[in-house]
């Protein structure tokens, strides 16, 4: 199994029939570790989803389930978070924030979580 990729699901959900729930459970089988904020405190899999974004020592990635315009106050926060990359999904694509992530030396990456995983490519 390839190294553990320590992932921030932005967006995340207790819904079974949304992406991000999908993708902690995804990322989980695969042995990553996984930190969740979204609108409510739930628990996903074995991953508490929290709703106040802490610092995140060690983060390698940021996968974002929200809209561009929910984004916006996450910001300051995802980058000084200062991950190596960061996934917009698909209705996550943010030109704004990709270019930001970009000045800071952050890989952005317009492509889907679940078919990075599927794939190998993650």
């Amino acid at each position: 199994m390839a190294a553990s990729k320590k992932t921030l699901v932005l967006g995340a959900s207790a819904n079974p029939e949304r992406y991000s729930n999908m993708a902690i459970q995804r990322l989980r089988s695969k042995g990553h570790s996984v930190v969740g904020i979204g609108r409510s405190h739930a628990r996903v899999a074995d991953v508490d989803i929290a709703t106040d974004p802490e610092p995140i020592p060690g983060l390698d990635t940021v996968t974002i389930y929200m809209n561009p315009s929910n984004q916006k106050n996450y910001y300051n926060y995802i980058l000084a978070q200062h991950p190596r990359r960061i996934i917009f999904n698909p209705g996550a694509e943010n030109e704004e924030l990709s270019a930001l992530a970009r000045h800071a030396g952050i890989e952005p990456v317009e492509a889907c979580t679940l078919v990075l995983l599927t794939t190998g490519q993650y």
